[in-house]
């Protein structure tokens, strides 16, 4: 039985595969008598055997005044070389992953093309929300925090932790609610700077995002019955969103100039128990909301974050 397919689909190249189950099956060869055992050419076999060498598959043994040999190695090896192999491909695909959104953003320079992607479930929201991390901008946001909490709490967590930890600022639209508010003082002010956008009438739970940043546009959408995000990589939509939000943000107060209304009360009791009508100031006295403070997550290590990805 023959296993150089599966040896080739796994670690080993055709050739490679060939040669070590030659030597698997007669055993230690000098290269010349090996080469008669296979379909290969002995230039070729030389050189194969010099790389399942390197490779730990086999091991060379050579002898003053004889024609050296070539062992091959016990097979439990070509697990650990697999695993190996494994790990570097999830090292590169993080190393990828950093780069790309630069590389996709020279590319749309130069083609003048925007460049779209589109994931779906929640590790493609993660995923849209990580493409951030990359930034060199100030990131922009609009956000429906109450939907955020409800739906995508623990991967918003470690998008927040990680954004902290590389130092990437935030300027963040959230609608005004009790929520919200609460949420404001959990964030870090080293980094993320907050304002809420009033309503009389309250807001409708819109399940979604929008993040502008580095040359890009992502929207974010998480309900539970539907996750999907969308990254546009176009400098022209960037800055038109850019533009809006910067003007929007010059005329939106700041945290410490809303505040919260308490209702008119027709009357409050005195220690004496006596009813005394409450001034107009009192019934409207504003409630100011407090400074940030830091947002207190789990110290996960890099690996940690990586693996949850």
């Amino acid at each position: 039985m023959s296993y150089q397919e599966t040896l080739s689909k796994s670690i080993l190249t055709p050739a490679q595969s060939e040669v070590y189950e030659a030597l698997l099956t007669h055993g230690a060869e000098p290269a010349g008598s090996l080469a008669k055992k296979t379909t290969l050419k002995r230039g070729l076999v030389y050189k194969v055997l010099d790389e399942l060498v390197g490779m730990g598959l086999v091991e060379k043994e050579e002898e003053t005044g004889k024609v050296a040999r070539f062992t091959p190695k016990h097979p439990s090896l070509l697990r650990e070389l697999v695993e190996s192999r494994q790990k570097a491909l999830k090292d590169a695909e993080f190393s990828l992953e950093s780069v790309l959104p630069s590389l996709i953003s020279s590319f749309n320079l130069v083609s003048g093309a925007p460049g779209i992607e589109i994931y779906e479930g929640p590790e493609g929201i993660e995923k849209v929300l990580n493409d951030s991390l990359s930034s060199k901008t100030v990131i922009y946001t609009y956000a429906d925090i109450e939907a955020v909490r409800k739906n995508i709490d623990a991967i918003n967590r470690r998008y927040m932790a990680k954004r902290e930890k590389l130092g990437i600022e935030k300027k963040l639209f959230l609608f005004d609610s009790a929520i919200s508010r609460e949420y404001m003082g959990k964030l870090a002010p080293s980094v993320t700077d907050t304002k809420l956008i009033p309503s009389e009438k309250g807001f409708p739970m819109l399940e979604s995002a929008m993040e502008i940043y580095d040359g890009s546009v992502a929207y974010v959408t998480f309900s539970k019955d539907k996750m999907i995000g969308v990254i546009i990589h176009d400098p022209f939509m960037y800055e038109l969103h850019k533009h809006i939000f910067e003007y929007m943000w010059g005329k939106a107060p700041g945290p410490a100039e809303l505040s919260v209304h308490k209702p008119k009360k027709g009357s409050v009791k005195t220690t004496a128990g006596t009813d005394e009508a409450e001034t107009a100031d009192e019934a409207s006295a504003p409630e100011t909301v407090s400074g940030p403070k830091p947002f207190e997550v789990e110290d996960y290590d890099d690996d940690e974050y990586f693996v949850r990805l």
